[in-house]
């Protein structure tokens, strides 16, 4: 046994540029007497870059919960652990929950080195409301899912930031603009810190339009920042929108039915849409009703 009791550090490290690893992150993973890393051959590359060479374990989402006894008991040893995923701040859409919090209740200390994150890094370039923001990760990849969670953040005043996939994004903005709302402003930074950063901004429809158009929109990693809702102004007669799209909903795709019962009712789109959804489930439960977008 050591003579006192291990710790256990949250490594930040570069999202792209390996200038922004801080000195006092290269002294912790220096320092550390094991690396607990996401993937071990992508973090050897990192050390290799600062002239560092420690022993590393993998800790990623489908072994963390096996890993966690050998990482405690080396931290009862009076070792020092370092946690790093693949780029980032741990935890933030990566692994690393289950060691954090177990660390924490058996009392051993657990020290973070901020640095980089995608999450703050696209906020800090999006143009966009940052004083409240909400971050909802990857959206799930089927179109049904993605809308029903989407509806479900139809009503979310703060700024909305996504993870999403580079072949997926194009669809996934065209999800946005029929359940949010096409004239949302939002943007897209794909490839931050790296040499091909770009950001793109507007509203949803316009980000939408690029990416079908645009070859290099759809490639590299992207966070996508979205405007949240805007504050209601009237009161809608929820009674009268549940009975419009209830009957809307019968004849037309719920896209279509929340699209024509908005207007009718004077409810907005995402509103309308939330109510399809319901409808839509009680009608046809099994089926899938909005074919999917060209």
């Amino acid at each position: 046994m050591g003579n006192s009791r291990g710790r256990l550090d949250v490594v930040a490290t570069p999202i792209g540029n390996l200038r922004d690893l801080s000195p006092r992150a290269q002294e912790a993973l220096a320092s550390a007497d094991v690396i607990a890393a996401e993937d071990t051959r992508h973090t050897r590359g990192l050390l290799q870059s600062i002239g560092v060479s420690r022993p590393l374990v993998s800790l990623h989402t489908h072994n963390e919960t096996s890993r966690l006894p050998d990482l405690l008991a080396r931290m009862a040893a009076g070792e020092t652990v370092a946690l790093v995923s693949d780029a980032g701040t741990p935890l933030l859409s990566d692994p690393g929950y289950e060691l954090v919090s177990e660390a924490a209740r058996a009392g051993y200390e657990v020290r973070v080195l901020p640095g980089p994150s995608a999450i703050t890094a696209a906020l800090a370039v999006a143009g966009l409301p940052t004083d409240r923001f909400c971050f909802e990760g990857f959206l799930p990849s089927r179109s049904s899912e993605r809308r029903t969670q989407l509806a479900a953040l139809a009503r979310e005043l703060r700024t909305l930031v996504f993870f999403e996939a580079p072949h997926r994004i194009a669809e996934c903005l065209a999800d946005i603009a029929d359940v949010l709302g096409a004239e949302r402003n939002a943007a897209v930074a794909r490839e931050l810190t790296k040499a091909h950063e770009t950001i793109y901004r507007g509203t949803v429809g316009s980000l939408l339009e690029r990416a079908k158009n645009e070859a290099n929109f759809t490639r590299g990693e992207i966070t996508l920042v979205v405007q949240g809702a805007a504050a209601a102004e009237e009161k809608v007669d929820s009674q009268l929108l549940e009975r419009t799209v209830s009957l809307l909903v019968r004849e037309l795709p719920p896209s279509r039915a929340a699209a024509l019962a908005a207007q009718l009712v004077g409810a907005r789109r995402s509103d309308a849409y939330a109510v399809a959804l319901r409808a839509a489930k009680d009608i046809e439960p099994s089926a899938e009703r909005d074919p999917p977008h060209p």
